[in-house]
């Protein structure tokens, strides 16, 4: 068995398709109308198609439950950050924070209210803080992870 794609179920297929490409730079693989494939893998599948798929009524499809995210990481996390800053109607579920172990992350809903997480390239942390002038071992300290990780992340 091989794991193939996750599928996140969409109010309005054009309005989604826009938004991945707009905020996240995914673009369309394949279309076949209810569904799509966008790059990273992610399918898209219309409400409607996806009622009869599963044989449920329209009010026993909920949105916004909170209860999964889709994950992505950014090696230019600052302008990644500006950008999404500059744009309108973005619905954060929270702004910029750090995390413990140094990686910074931001989440917010796509249209359909399933939350993004965009969060900082963990090898660009380990960069930004051995760049900040502490040490492989201060860095492996810092980010509660071996040394040997954070040595693998220089290579």
């Amino acid at each position: 068995m091989k794991f193939l794609s996750p599928l996140i179920v969409v109010s309005n297929m054009e309005k989604s398709k826009r938004f991945y490409n707009e905020v996240l730079g995914l673009e369309v693989q394949v279309d076949f109308g209810s569904n799509v494939t966008l790059t990273g893998g992610i399918a898209l599948q219309t409400k409607d198609s996806w009622m009869g798929f599963i044989q449920k009524r329209d009010s026993e499809i909920v949105f916004g439950g909170n209860s999964a995210e889709l994950y992505f990481e950014e090696d230019n996390f600052d302008c990644f950050i500006e950008k999404l800053n500059n744009m309108k109607d973005i619905n954060f579920v929270h702004t910029l924070i750090e995390h413990s172990w140094g990686q910074r992350v931001v989440r917010f809903y796509d249209t359909d209210k399933h939350i993004i997480e965009v969060g900082e390239n963990i090898i660009m942390v380990v960069r930004r803080f051995l760049k900040s002038g502490m040490s492989v071992e201060e860095t492996a300290a810092r980010m509660d992870v071996p040394v040997d990780y954070v040595k693998s992340c220089l290579e």
